[in-house]
Parts: C-alpha cells; structure tokens; sequence
C-alpha cells in the first residue's frame, strides 16, 4: 500500500468516539516508544555532559548518575519550555494536519520510535551523538514523507543547523579562555591550593547567575516567568550568585579546608 493509499484510510471521517478508539493504540505505543526515547537519551546525552567529570575523578559514577537524575530533570522543567514548544509547533506548522489528526499522530509516533532506535544503536556502538540532531532530524523527515515541503519553516530549520556549528566552535573558545585563566591564577601558583580556594566563589557566582538568568529570562510560561523582563532577571541572577558564592566562601571553604588538612595528615604518616 502506498502513502497515498495510507493517507486516503487514515483521514477518513469519524466520530469523536470512533477517533479515540482507533487511536488508543498510538497512544499506548507512543508511551512504550517515549520511555525508550527517555532512556536512551539517558544512556547518551547524560554520559555526553557527566563523561569528563567522571573521566577526570571529580566525580564517581554513583554520583554522577544522582547528580545527573536532578540536573537533567531541573533542566527540563526550568528551561526546556521553549525548546519543547520550538519543537511542537515551529518546526513544522500543525496546522497542515487539520482534519488529518491521525496521520500527524503516525508522524509523530514514527519519531519516537526513530530517534529510540538510533540513539539506542549509537550507545551500543560506544556514538556520543546528539538526540536534538537525531530529533529534528526525524521530525523534518516524517513532514516530508507526508506533505512534502509544505509546512515546514525552513528559517527555523537553518537557525537550528546554525547552532550545530556555532555551538562547538564556542564552547571550545569559552572552555579554552578558561583553561587559560585557571592555569595562569591557579596551576602555576606556588600554592595552588589556596588560590583554588580564593577564586572559587567567583566562579560560584558566575555559574549560578548564569544559570538562574537562563531560567528566568524569557523563561518557561508554565512557571509564569515569560513576562520578567532584562532588569529583573539580572537583579534576580546577580542575587543568586552572590548568595551561593557567600555559602561557598563562608561554609563550604571551611570544610574543604578540613578535609585538605585531614588528608595531608594522613599523607604525612603513610
């Protein structure tokens, strides 16, 4: 059977009960397809942004996967609204699928299963690659397959093809200024530790405020912070750091010279 033949059984009319009915089925799979989707997006993206801390023994592999649960977890609610909404409805315009709800939901489901079956094959193959690749990828494929190029915004298209340039060059320029500043205040010093300690509410401040203005600028509308304008998210980010760099200064460097010292005694008698 072609598409054509597909699309002709899948858009015929039908009651709101009948509707239902026939599509409980891709409901019920799509779930099944969304938890693969779920895991396997765990066994990559998760080892792609905690692989070099455990690499390097910041970290153990215990405590990257609880630190990974939250993280990835406060990502999602905090800051993937606009990302999921981008996602819904501007790469592909919904509205060519009007009266053609069960086809949209076949596309969709074919995503699932897509973008589960290749993430899970580039784990097995040891692959770090990116489920948002993988994601518009196939979301951009199924259009196609359906309608053609009918419907889909191409500029955002290549605005998300941009990034994927864009994205790797800058973070290595960014993690390149900061590996020089850390070797010439930190590394090179005659007591390295303490210079650690002394710039560590710095980069306290920085992270947080950084993260915090992500969060509340133009932020998720489920949370009702898409309406907090410049200003106010960065009185609110410059807050956060300084509250978290105070803790940091005033509670954490105490214990971390604590257990410093405790190890050194330990080292000293072996």
């Amino acid at each position: 059977m072609d598409v054509t033949s597909i699309k002709s059984v899948i858009t015929s009319t039908l009651s709101l009960s009948e509707f239902q009915q026939q599509v409980l089925w891709i409901l019920i799979v799509g779930a099944v397809l969304a938890f693969a989707l779920g895991f396997s997006l765990g066994a990559n993206d998760v080892s792609n942004a905690f692989g070099t801390s455990v690499g390097s023994k910041v970290l153990t592999v215990h405590q990257a996967y609880s630190l990974a649960t939250v993280a990835e977890t406060a990502g999602a609610l905090l800051v993937g609204y606009n990302v999921v909404d981008t996602m819904r409805k501007g790469v592909v315009d919904v509205n060519i699928y009007e009266g053609e709800e069960r086809l949209f939901f076949l596309g969709q489901l074919g995503v699932l299963g897509g973008c589960s079956t290749w993430l899970m094959t580039a784990t097995a193959l040891d692959l770090p690659v990116s489920s948002s690749h993988s994601i518009v990828g196939a979301t951009v494929g199924f259009s196609l397959a359906l309608k053609g190029t009918a419907g889909i915004d191409w500029s955002v298209i290549y605005r998300i093809m941009a990034s994927w340039v864009i994205s790797p060059l800058f973070s290595a320029l960014i993690s390149g200024c900061f590996y020089i500043l850390l070797d010439i205040t930190v590394l090179r010093r005659k007591d390295p530790v303490k210079n650690g300690l002394i710039l560590l509410p710095f980069f306290y401040f920085f992270c947080i405020a950084f993260n915090t203005f992500n969060v509340v600028f133009q932020g998720s509308k489920i949370l009702g912070l898409e309406s907090v304008d410049l200003v106010w998210a960065l009185l609110i980010a410059i807050l956060a750091g300084c509250l978290v760099a105070a803790f940091s200064q005033f509670v954490l460097r105490p214990i971390l010279l604590n257990y410093i010292a405790k190890n050194d005694k330990k080292n000293a008698k072996n």
